[in-house]
């Protein structure tokens, strides 16, 4: 969890830097190819750490060492197959990026790491099999310090010698050879980890030598990993479809409809879809995943605690857990969906202060994108513990009718609202899947929900944006600078809203056992 969460951290630090080195336009061909690339990363990849990891722990536990060490290698052989086919299959979807031909460089560029990507996943298994995470850790962090080296050295690299670079790209804008450089990032962190992995294996603990009988042929061993596999990498390809769906239809919408905004001076006609789009994908949507980014780990570790309550039918135990759970994604979600949407200007303008262009036409969409943040955070958990209670399959279909109210969402409020109609269609989605999710969840647990701690969350989260906005109104009419203002206003926000939490704390401690300090 430490390292997923220093690799989150990082991600941002690529993502952030690199938006204000490329711009709207730029950022639209990086995104348009990460868009492409992460169905077909997750198909690939998704499910083969925990499908290799569950095949290695089970021959380990019957001391079965000549099978585990099988079961790596057909596991290398099959994935590593499979991936180099997804890296084809990345290229050839170059030519529906969206509909501009300039952002097959960056998918170029990108297409090698679903290749490594599954060699990585395979080794990550292997290793956690064995009850070994330090390995899936450290590879983590290696992944993120080589993309944000890498990728951000490259895009500058590239953007300041452009005249050199150029001559091998003759026929491509110069904007795109720059997107197409911060990319490359990506393939490199991927790489720098199965390097990781390479040196590993020469310092591996050598498994005792045995007589065992018992081993699988690898044709047993292929479907069991298919098995086990494929269905988490459906699920995982149908939560990456949002992002395939904005840069379709956003592009197309606007291209086609036109534009609700007023585009700034010096961007050419042609280019205003992807202006529009790549400002949207890479401002306010990286802004929006961050919080997510964080409650995405409470839903993993609140697993095994509603496992083991329901196994033993624990009825009051199982209630306790899910509210906590869900108690504690809402503490972190709701301020600051709040905080975000009185604060917009001043926060995007501080992470993004080379592009306030691209700001302007952020800062209403990331306000009604703040809903769905909310509901997409308290998904989270809500999703494991309906893996937790045997219903793994529930959330791939909740995810499947998600996905088409984003996309009926995008078609009939783009081309009325603009791009703000994709943050409106991005926030009903998971609203939609927030109250689904949760009804299927109490129905199938048995238990029941109390509403009054929400009730105080909601509360003391719209006295912190109360607080937040008016140090804020009150620091600028003081003159004070746009990071002091900043800082005051989070600061006086945060205190408020702690404050409130504390007075009310007895009522949240009686509703849902949990104590605030």
């Amino acid at each position: 969890m430490l390292s997923a969460g220093i690799s989150k951290a990082l991600g941002a630090l690529f993502k952030i830097p690199l938006t204000n080195l490329l711009g709207g336009v730029g950022m639209s061909y990086f995104s348009c190819a990460y868009s492409l690339f992460m169905p077909v990363y997750a198909l690939t990849v998704t499910g083969l750490s925990a499908a290799v990891a569950r095949m290695t722990a089970q021959s380990v536990a019957l001391e079965m060492y000549s099978n585990a060490r099988k079961v790596r290698s057909t596991a290398l052989m099959m994935f590593s197959a499979v991936g180099l086919a997804g890296s084809i299959l990345t290229f050839v979807l170059s030519d529906f990026s969206g509909g501009s031909t300039e952002s097959s460089l960056s998918v170029a560029m990108i297409a090698p790491s679903v290749f490594f990507g599954c060699i990585m996943s395979v080794e990550r298994g292997y290793y956690e099999g064995m009850s070994n995470m330090y390995p899936t850790a450290v590879s983590q962090v290696i992944e993120g310090v080589v993309k944000v080296a890498a990728g951000l050295f490259l895009c500058r690299y590239v953007t300041e010698h452009m005249d050199e670079i150029i001559i091998y790209f003759p026929d491509t804008e110069p904007t795109a050879i720059s997107a197409a450089a911060g990319i490359l990032g990506v393939t490199l962190s991927s790489a720098g980890a199965v390097v990781f992995f390479a040196v590993l294996r020469l310092f591996r603990k050598k498994f005792p030598e045995n007589s065992e009988q018992t081993v699988m042929s690898r044709r047993e061993i292929s479907r069991e990993l298919i098995a086990n596999a494929v269905p988490t990498g459906i699920s995982a390809v149908v939560t990456n479809l949002t992002a395939l769906i904005d840069m379709w239809t956003v592009i197309g919408c606007i291209t086609y409809f036109g534009s609700k905004i007023t585009p700034p001076s010096g961007i050419p006609e042609k280019d205003i879809p992807h202006f529009i789009y790549g400002s949207f994908a890479g401002i306010a949507l990286t802004v929006f995943n961050l919080v997510p980014s964080v409650t995405n780990m409470l839903g993993k570790g609140v697993l095994p605690c509603i496992t083991e309550a329901w196994e033993n039918h624990h009825i009051k135990i199982l209630s306790e857990n899910t509210m906590q759970a869900l108690i504690t994604s809402a503490i972190i979600a709701v301020p600051s969906a709040f905080g975000i949407t009185v604060l917009a200007p001043e926060i995007l303008g501080f992470l993004f202060p080379k592009q306030p262009d691209e700001v302007s036409i952020c800062i209403n969409s990331l306000r009604l994108l703040m809903v769905g943040m909310v509901c997409l955070c308290i998904s989270f958990p809500v999703f494991s513990m309906l893996q937790a209670i045997g219903k793994a399959s529930l959330p791939l279909k909740i995810m499947l009718l998600g996905t088409v109210i984003k996309f009926a969402g995008n078609i009939l409020l783009i081309p009325v609202m603009g791009v703000d109609g994709a943050a409106v269609s991005t926030s009903l989605c998971y609203v939609v899947i927030l109250i689904v999710s949760l009804k299927l969840y109490i129905k199938h647990s048995g238990i029941s929900l109390k509403i009054m701690p929400f009730l105080v969350i909601l509360y003391a989260g719209g006295m912190c944006a109360g607080s937040a906005y008016l140090a804020c109104v009150t620091a600028q009419r003081c003159g004070i600078g746009k990071f002091g203002v900043l800082g005051i206003s989070v600061a006086t926000g945060g205190i408020v809203y702690l404050m409130v939490l504390a007075v009310c704390g007895t009522c949240l401690k009686r509703s849902g056992k949990l104590v605030l300090q």
